[in-house]
């Protein structure tokens, strides 16, 4: 079963490397909604703070890995010889994106504990040394190829204890999650749910929560928010999107949307073309 593919479906992983090379002083990283950032260190050491006061001393090479916009800074002086590969990174800019909320807000990680990232590494840290045809666009694929060998790491090796990742590394939960993100358009109910997971209706609520941090059905919205959401940006029209997402009218879409977004979905769509043309 392939957990991971129907996120990518939906909310689909694009790079945009900007720095390569050595790095000396303190360079900034303001909070930008939508964006994140990945750093990859090749060699030397980094210092990085953080606008709650938090500090990482990394002396290893290793990703350093932002999921969603956080204010950051990287500190190297010149006897470091912090040389880095950095990225502004994206799964959507959706507020509601569930694929973000389920990752935790920044995560640092030596490769020689990722094995199976260092190929990728390696071809990335290459291409960034080199100055050829197609230079920049090759180095935003490899990035976001490597993005999506993170986070099978990261669903592999069991690194998340709650959330959607920890769901997609259970087994039974997987069946259930991988159902709804393929198919949110079906009538799910908690009784369906439990049946996927072959558990009776009582447990399967109780591991769900205690492993994804939401009931099902909160889930179950939230994702159809979400999909909703990344289908509007597409210029698909509401009546469309409605039955794409589990709702049998544009009345009932457009109340739920609103309670959880706060903005009815014509108004939300208006926001957030403004300020994309604002950035």
């Amino acid at each position: 079963m392939d957990q991971l593919s129907p996120l990518f479906a939906r909310f689909a992983p694009s790079a945009r490397v900007f720095h390569t090379g050595a790095l000396c002083g303190a360079v900034a990283f303001p909070e930008t909604d939508g964006i994140g950032h990945l750093h990859l260190l090749r060699s030397g050491t980094l210092r990085v703070h953080h606008t709650q006061g938090q500090m990482l001393h990394i002396a290893q090479p290793s990703v350093l890995f932002y999921p969603r916009a956080l204010s950051h800074t990287l500190l190297a002086d010149e006897d470091a010889k912090a040389n880095l590969v950095c990225a502004e990174v994206e799964f959507g800019r959706n507020a509601n994106n569930p694929l973000v909320r389920a990752l935790p807000t920044h995560l640092a990680i030596p490769l020689d504990t990722a094995p199976e990232l260092a190929p990728t590494a390696e071809l990335l840290i290459a291409e960034a040394t080199q100055q050829q045809c197609g230079r920049q666009a090759a180095l935003d694929r490899l990035t976001e190829y490597f993005l999506i060998l993170l986070l099978r790491h990261l669903l592999t090796s069991h690194a998340l204890d709650i959330g959607m990742l920890a769901g997609l590394a259970d087994a039974r939960l997987a069946k259930v999650l991988t159902g709804l993100h393929e198919q949110p358009e079906l009538p799910w109910t908690l009784d369906e749910m439990a049946r996927h997971a072959g558990m009776s209706r009582a447990r399967f609520a109780r591991h769900f929560h205690a492993t994804v941090g939401s009931t099902p059905m909160d889930y179950l919205t939230d994702w159809r928010i979400g999909v909703a959401q990344t289908l509007l940006k597409r210029g698909k029209p509401l009546k469309v999107v409605a039955p794409e997402v589990g709702y049998t009218s544009l009345a009932a879409l457009t109340r739920v949307f609103s309670k959880r977004v706060g903005l009815p979905p014509s108004a939300w769509l208006a926001a957030s073309e403004r300020a994309h043309i604002d950035e």
